[in-house]
């Protein structure tokens, strides 16, 4: 009598063998789908021009985002960019070869002035309430009777100068932390200033902020509104003073040695 098989010679070891090699394909594929959900396509480094998006196995379908307290839905869409051409120029003829500013080196979002275009919407809580706003908007908070206060100190910029005074902190209600300075400059101009590059001198009760000369303080970008700030105009006011530890001083653009 001749015994009947199913499956012939194969045992149960090779069927989870071969489960878990179609497995192991098939997770390839749809990682290499899901890391290509942004950014992509490429751009050719040397010439700007778009790559290939690639075939149905290594592009991902598009993903939608319930945003909460009320924002509505994002549908990323991968591809999708503006060109914008910058006032710059390669500083030697070589595709690698760095970018220079030719206009206002602090705004014209190059090396470390740069920036990323967010959206033009504040941070919010997990109650849905801006989190970055002026101390006196928030009742709750208070400066520790222990740290020096800001409010009322002089503001010297890198040179020295006197770049204005100090008019209200602005502070992050999830961290009770100040987040940025509101410094009114000496032509009347009221300006936000990162706090992490601020060194507060108790005693004497000035503050230097030596990433900017103090003339330069005026040109800052400053929030549309007097209450809140967006991730768009954050990401404006930290690029340009960032970028004054590079471009303030024609001698900070100069090698050490």
């Amino acid at each position: 009598m001749i015994d009947s098989h199913i499956v012939g010679s194969l045992d149960i070891t090779q069927l989870v063998f071969f489960a878990f090699v179609l497995f192991f394909v098939g997770l390839i594929f749809y990682l290499r789908r899901e890391d290509r959900r942004e950014g992509y396509p490429l751009e050719d480094e040397a010439t700007g021009l778009v790559e290939s998006f690639g075939g149905p196995l290594s592009r991902a379908t598009p993903k939608t985002f319930r945003l909460p307290h009320g924002h509505g839905a994002s549908t990323p869409e991968n591809g999708a960019r503006e060109r914008v051409d910058l006032p710059a120029r390669r500083s030697f003829g070589a595709s690698g070869a760095p970018y220079v500013p030719t206009g206002d080196p602090l705004l014209d979002g190059i090396g470390p002035a740069s920036w990323a275009n967010r959206k033009n919407v504040p941070d919010v809580t997990a109650r849905g309430e801006p989190r970055i706003v002026p101390l006196s908007l928030e009742a709750e908070i208070t400066i520790a009777t222990r740290d020096p206060n800001p409010i009322g100190m002089t503001v010297l910029g890198a040179d020295g100068e006197v770049a204005g005074t100090v008019s209200e902190v602005w502070i992050d209600r999830s961290e009770h932390v100040i987040r940025y300075l509101a410094i009114t400059t000496p032509g009347g101009i009221n300006v936000l200033a990162p706090m992490p590059m601020a060194l507060v001198n108790k005693r004497r009760g000035t503050i230097t902020i030596d990433a900017l000369l103090a003339a330069q303080f005026a040109g800052a970008p400053t929030p549309a509104a007097p209450d809140r700030i967006t991730f768009y105009e954050e990401e404006r006011i930290v690029a340009y003073f960032g970028g004054g530890y590079l471009y303030a001083t024609p001698d900070r653009q100069e090698p050490l040695l």
